[in-house]
């Protein structure tokens, strides 16, 4: 993308933040697609890239308004170094849980520079964790074992935990996520 591309995104960006700002509200429908994903309209419903096929046959962008509400959060636009610290990528079409699959992923995600710094992000990911049977919090402060142990989970829809047999008498071990 050249400079001059840039400074006009941009400015039709600052436009488009100003415009809403006057009327005190961000509309997914009116978020430049490449601010889109991570963000959060005035009504704390999450926005969402999506894709499809004009006129001619081409796929398009458009930053469309989910199902998905965040919690707490409204009117909101995620910052690109949180985007950056987290491991998102701006350019991400739809919500989906398949990035907890990812070790790299979730090793940014776990990291306190987004943990720690980054609640619109990490709600976003806790909802969709939580939608899988999985406690996003407990797999990024438990022992580092524990995202293995999830992501198998996720990846089997839950049989990575079910207890196998054991040689010894002593019953098996449970645990929650």
């Amino acid at each position: 993308m050249s400079s001059s591309q840039k400074l006009r995104l941009l400015g039709l960006f600052v436009f488009a933040v100003i415009q809403n700002a006057a009327l005190g509200e961000i509309i997914c429908e009116h978020v430049p697609n490449e601010m889109c994903a991570f963000a959060v309209a005035s009504s704390g419903i999450r926005c969402v890239l999506e894709t499809y096929e004009n006129n001619g046959g081409a796929t398009e962008y458009q930053c469309e308004t989910s199902e998905v509400a965040a919690e707490g959060i409204s009117g909101y636009i995620e910052s690109d170094s949180c985007v950056r610290d987290c491991g998102g990528d701006r350019r991400s079409v739809g919500i989906s849980s398949d990035a907890l699959l990812e070790p790299t992923f979730m090793a940014k995600l776990c990291a306190p520079t987004c943990y720690d710094h980054c609640p619109n992000i990490i709600d976003l990911y806790s909802n969709l964790a939580s939608g899988e049977g999985v406690n996003l919090r407990d797999v990024c402060t438990g022992p580092s074992t524990g995202t293995h142990r999830v992501m198998m989970e996720l990846a089997s829809s839950g049989d990575a935990l079910s207890p196998s047999p054991s040689p010894s008498a002593a019953p098996p071990s449970t645990s929650s996520f």
